[in-house]
């Protein structure tokens, strides 16, 4: 494919930018591409390396000056590593474990955003090694449940989850006896 813009080079870069739902497809050269200022390169590195992308998508003039106004102008920085949060948004990368819990408060919303709402990881468990994991987490959320309905004194409905938890029980014994 021939680059799009000078038509004489190979395109060796496809971009795809989704704005407002609508799909464009770009093919540029390297050369096209620098000059364009569509590619992030640093000097002597020929990629497109994850920490530019991380530092885009935590935009730091948006996030510094939020951070600013919310506290005033002190400057939020990781007690282990020295790391201040301008630092780490302008990097994409952390300098130490203990930059998540500094820079928590700051995380949620780029998480939420990225996450499409969710700050915590569930987990996932294949389902042909897991079956017997995923009867226990279900008997554990309906013990969960059922102490909540108890407490509320709603027993018809508790009642209902007590005969589902025995159900569960007795599956998640069954499939433990044929294993032994």
């Amino acid at each position: 494919m021939i680059c799009q813009e000078c038509k004489e080079r190979p395109a060796s870069l496809h971009f795809t930018k989704v704005v407002n739902g609508e799909k464009t497809v770009v093919q540029l050269c390297e050369r096209c591409a620098q000059e364009k200022g569509e590619m992030f390169l640093l000097e002597g590195d020929s990629g497109f390396p994850i920490n530019a992308l991380l530092a885009g998508l935590l935009n730091p003039s948006f996030h510094s000056t939020a951070s600013h106004s919310a506290l005033g102008s002190q400057i939020i920085q990781c007690d282990v590593c020295g790391m201040t949060y301008q630092q780490f948004a302008d990097i994409g990368r952390f300098g130490c474990a203990n930059c998540y819990s500094a820079f928590r408060e700051q995380l949620i919303p780029i998480l939420k955003r990225l996450h499409s709402g969710n700050i915590t990881h569930g987990g996932k468990v294949p389902t042909r090694i897991g079956g017997s994991l995923h009867l226990k987490k279900k008997i554990k959320e309906n013990k969960n449940e059922l102490a909540v309905l108890i407490e509320q004194e709603e027993f018809e409905k508790a009642a209902e989850i007590r005969d589902q938890i025995r159900s569960l029980e007795k599956k998640l014994a069954e499939g433990e006896e044929k294993t032994e």
